[in-house]
Order: C-alpha cells, then structure tokens, then sequence
C-alpha cells in the first residue's frame, strides 16, 4: 500500500528539473511533480545521497553552471531521509535480489519503508526492481 502523496524522486528525476529541454524525455512530467510539491500538494523526500549523485552528473557535463543548479536545488529544502542501518540492510536486500546499485536501491528502500512511490525515470531500474511494488516510471506518473 502507497500513500499517494508521498513521493521519493530519484536522481534521474531530479536531474530533468536541471536539464529541462525538450530532448529531454518527460522533462515535463517531472516538473508537474516538482510544481505539486512546491504548490502543497504533495509530499517529497530524498536520501541524503541525492546531492552527492545529482552534483556529481551536473559537475561533470555542465560545470559552468554547476554551482548555480546545485544551489537551486539545494535551496527547495527537499525533505531528506537519513541512511539509517535499516535502510542500508533494507537497500543491500533490494540490491542482492534484484542484482541492482545501492545508489539507486536506496531511493526505493525508503519509498517502501515510508509507504510513498518511488518516480524514476529509470526504466531498466524498474524493469528489474519494480516487482517489489511502490515504484512509478516517470512517464507513467500522474
């Protein structure tokens, strides 16, 4: 069971609300989700590792405009969940039987200890890990 407005968005996500072209697939489905939020419509949260992912991919392709994203998506105060050892053991579960990273694993180990909906826009993600339910591919969000 979900709770429908309680949404963990993962890095792949969080990245359309940086690169927002339209090359970008479901840029626009993420910014609705990103507009809720701000609007009071729904609940977000992100483990503390999302910073860590997210500025490594915008250091790295876009590294003059880097600071000035990051410090955007730093200024939206995104709830974040801490990497609790029952998250981690949570994570290394999912990681082992759906033979998945950690760094994605830990996005959905708190969808489904939180009871919210992970959204990626991760389809091979999903592919392999989306039988453990609360997990949305972002193009079929909304």
């Amino acid at each position: 069971m979900t709770t429908s407005n309680l949404y963990i968005t993962d890095a792949s996500v969080i990245l359309k609300w940086v690169f927002n072209t339209p090359k970008e697939a479901d840029s626009d489905a993420a910014l609705i989700l990103l507009n809720r939020w701000v609007n009071g419509e729904c609940e977000l949260v992100l483990p503390s590792l999302w910073l860590y992912e997210v500025g490594n991919i915008i250091g790295r392709n876009i590294p003059d405009k880097a600071a000035e994203f990051m410090k955007m998506l730093i200024e939206y105060r995104i709830d974040e969940a801490p990497v609790t050892t029952f998250i981690a053991q949570r994570t290394l579960s999912i990681m082992t039987d759906c033979r998945v990273k950690f760094y994605d694993a830990v996005y959905h180990a708190i969808a489904l200890e939180r009871k919210g909906t992970l959204v990626t826009a991760d389809a091979a993600y999903l592919k392999k890990a989306g039988k453990l339910g609360n997990a949305v591919l972002l193009a079929d969000f909304g």
